[in-house]
This record gives structure tokens, C-alpha cells and sequence, in this order.
């Protein structure tokens, strides 16, 4: 595959990001809290997570061992595993959803996700992408690798204050509190933004902002549909907090 067909595969990519946004702005993606009834069709909600994130982290694997990699590109790569071995393996393992289901569509099309965006950045970071002199001292790798390190950890920690809510909680909702969670609903949500961001800036190429795009076309909606939910459900509900940006409405 050519960079010319990589690079336009990328801008369809983006043009359809940009309508599943529209689309799900009105729309809330039916699983989760969200969920409309248990579907016929259905598969344990952990082992769920499981299948629909590990297609990322096996894709950029086969591709960092079987192509001809350079140094940058190998950096690159390892930080795409490393965020991808903690939502395929530790993430889901974690979850306190015993009993829950997830649909199996909504588990097909978080794969078939996963396996066009690991796809095209990793065909271009084994295949494609040049050994640029001077990349690790250029200004958006330390740009992008901090922003990549601080969505990381934003990100992180706000899974631990969710995940710990569920202790002695079960699958109940609770309001969570601490963190970043003193000025937005979904911060987890935020720090995966930030962290593709980051991500984009670093490679500095199509795949990698297409990336970053379906991201933030995915994350923001639900975002606001989470924090419209916990206003809703909960009347002592803080009402300083925004949805997924600190201090913007």
C-alpha cells in the first residue's frame, strides 16, 4: 500500500468520524447504562472488552515485528501497546460487572474500530514511515509524549476512582468524586482525548489524526450524555462540574 492510498484511506476515515459524531450527539450508542434491554445476542460484558480491544494491541504488534521499523517508530508503537495492553487485558479484568452483558454488535463494531485505526497507523509506522534525523529532539515529540503522559494519567487514575466506587457498591452508580472529577463528569474520557492528542502530534501524520478525530467524535458525546444522565439521576449532583472540558459548559 502506497502513502497516497493510506493517506486518503485516512481522510474517508475522518469524513465518516465526522458523521457518527453528528449521528451520536442525537443518539446515545446503546450499551452500557445505556443499554436497551439484554440483547438476544450477547457475550459477558468483561470478555466483551476483551475481544473488542485486543484486535488493537495484537495488530500493532504483528506489525512492529514483521515490518521494517525504525527507532522513532518503534517508540511510537510501544506507547500505542502499552495503552492498548492496559485496556485489553488489565482494564476489563478489573470491572465489577458480574452478571452484565454486552450486545454483540456493540462488540463487533468497537473491533472493526479498533482493527481500521490499529491498521493504518501500523502499517505506516512498519512500512511507510522514515527515520527522521533529529525526531526525538524535534519540538512536537516532547509536545505530544507529555500530553500523551498527562492523558495517560488523567485517564488512569479516573478509571481507579470509577472502578473503586464499584467495591462495596456492586453494578449500583454512585456519584464519583475526587481528581478530576472535581471539575468534569467523565475525565477518563478527557485523558484518552488528550492522550490520542498527543499521539497525533508525536507521528505528525493522517493515521495518527484520524485517530485522534474518531476519538473525540466517540468520547465528547458520551461525555455529555453521562453528565445530562447523572444531573438527571441524582439531585445532589454537583452542579459546578461540566460534562468534559473543565470550565467550558
Amino acid at each position: 500500500m502506497s502513502l497516497e492510498i493510506l493517506n486518503s484511506t485516512s481522510i474517508f476515515w475522518m469524513l465518516l468520524a465526522a458523521v457518527v459524531f453528528g449521528v451520536l450527539l442525537f443518539v446515545k450508542a446503546p450499551y452500557g447504562r445505556y443499554a436497551r434491554g439484554e440483547s438476544r445476542f450477547s457475550i459477558d460484558n468483561k470478555l466483551g472488552w476483551v475481544m473488542m480491544e485486543f484486535p488493537s494491541f495484537f495488530i500493532m504488534l504483528y506489525f512492529l515485528v514483521t515490518g521494517t521499523i525504525n527507532t522513532y517508530s518503534l517508540f511510537l508503537g510501544i506507547l500505542w501497546l502499552a495503552h492498548y495492553f492496559n485496556r485489553s487485558f488489565v482494564f476489563p479484568l478489573r470491572l465489577k460487572t458480574e452478571g452484565k452483558r454486552m450486545s454483540l454488535s456493540i462488540m463487533f463494531l468497537g473491533a472493526l474500530f479498533n482493527v481500521v485505526n490499529a491498521g493504518l497507523n501500523g502499517y505506516l509506522l512498519a512500512f511507510i514511515s522514515d527515520d527522521k534525523a533529529g525526531a526525538f529532539f524535534a519540538w512536537n515529540f516532547y509536545v505530544g509524549l507529555g500530553l500523551f503522559l498527562l492523558g495517560a494519567w488523567v485517564n488512569i487514575s479516573s478509571d481507579n476512582v470509577l472502578l473503586g466506587l464499584r467495591k462495596d457498591t456492586g453494578s449500583s452508580y454512585k456519584i464519583p468524586y475526587g481528581g478530576f472529577y472535581k471539575y468534569v463528569s467523565c475525565p477518563n474520557m478527557l485523558g484518552e482525548i488528550i492522550e490520542w492528542g498527543g499521539f497525533a502530534i508525536m507521528a505528525w501524520n493522517l493515521p495518527a489524526l484520524s485517530f485522534f478525530i474518531w476519538t473525540f467524535a466517540n468520547l465528547l458525546p458520551r461525555a455529555i450524555s453521562h453528565h445530562q444522565w447523572y444531573r438527571q439521576s441524582f439531585e445532589d449532583y454537583p452542579k459546578e462540574r461540566k460534562a468534559i472540558f473543565p470550565f467550558v459548559k
